[in-house]
């Protein structure tokens, strides 16, 4: 049963103004249930105040969030904290990776991926794009770069099959970040190969932990997520735990964190895959289980991740997509 239906609120009362008026009744409750019913009763008020504030508006006619309920950023590019963050990084020599793995097929992908970073990509930073690959020659000649940018090419042993792409990434991520890309760059993101910058992508990603919004997922409760229901996988994410979904098409960070992740995620794979266990989303299963754990400083919105989908709301500005989902 709904705490305010609509038809009980005033005809003028605004949709923000509603959901305003919710949280401070919830508040309200807590605090009358911490003083009738002690602190156990207000702890699970509190979970409800949490999820109010995890409910985001539409993306039309309201204002959207630009705060995750633990306070870390949830970034809209056009917004007025993304030009603030934008700001505190334009005096700052910072380096940046762009790390993408293209094998078999996805190969196709990799000049207009780089031609579109180029127009669009952290345009004022430096940049290295690490491109793992096992057909080098792809890319000769490689694409034009401008100043501050360069492309160093990877080769790695060919993957056939999506499945055995997906459970291999993450180890050889970490292996590069580890071994190389930590000793070149400050921070360094991960994208999919068949995904195009259509829009300007600025140092308002930069973050600790940077973790993009599944778009397909975007506004919706929490038991439309596909984490692992398995509880024998090391994937395994339990009723009432979890913020958001992630996607595993864009996120990245500090070369530490990020090579914290890919590490554990890698990790996980394996005993799973020791025991014959295969998580249903594969990588971006064990993501997500990592990211409940360690929440993200910087939460990318689905301007960073679109697809054409009818089950993907609009947003404000397309900033990367899928190509391979036109």
């Amino acid at each position: 049963m709904a705490l305010f239906p609509c038809s009980r609120l005033p005809s003028g009362v605004h949709c923000a103004n509603r959901r305003r008026l919710l949280v401070l009744c919830v508040c309200v409750l807590s605090g009358l249930i911490y003083f009738l019913k002690g602190k156990r009763l207000a702890a699970v008020s509190t979970l409800l105040l949490s999820e109010v504030e995890r409910r985001e508006p539409a993306l039309e006619g309201e204002e959207l969030p630009v705060k995750t309920p633990w306070g870390a950023p949830l970034v809209w590019g056009d917004s007025e904290s993304s030009a603030w963050r934008r700001d505190e990084f334009a005096h700052h020599n910072v380096r940046t990776g762009l790390a993408i793995l293209a094998v078999g097929n996805y190969n196709y992908f990799l000049h207009r991926l780089i031609s579109s970073a180029e127009l669009h990509f952290l345009l004022n930073l430096y940049v290295t794009y690490y491109v793992l690959t096992d057909r080098p020659r792809e890319l000769d000649p490689p694409p034009k770069l401008g100043p501050n940018r360069q492309l160093k090419v990877i080769p790695v042993a060919e993957m056939p099959g999506w499945d055995r792409l997906g459970l291999r990434r993450m180890a050889l991520l970490a292996s590069i970040i580890g071994e190389r890309i930590h000793l070149e760059v400050d921070y360094v993101y991960c994208i999919d190969a068949d995904q195009e910058f259509t829009n300007t992508v600025g140092s308002e990603i930069l973050g600790k932990l940077t973790a993009t919004l599944h778009p397909v997922f975007y506004g919706k409760p929490r038991h439309y997520y596909p984490y692992e229901n398995d509880p024998d996988s090391m994937a395994y994410v339990a009723d009432g735990e979890g913020d958001y979904y992630y996607t595993s098409e864009f996120y990245g960070g500090l070369c530490s964190e990020v090579l914290a992740m890919t590490r554990a995620c890698s990790l996980l794979i394996l005993q799973d895959q020791e025991r014959d266990i295969t998580a249903q989303e594969l990588e971006e299963s064990y993501l997500n289980r990592y990211l409940v754990n360690r929440r993200p400083t910087c939460v990318l919105s689905p301007e960073y991740s679109w697809w054409e989908s009818p089950q993907v709301p609009e947003v404000p500005t397309k900033r990367i997509h899928s190509v391979s989902r036109k």
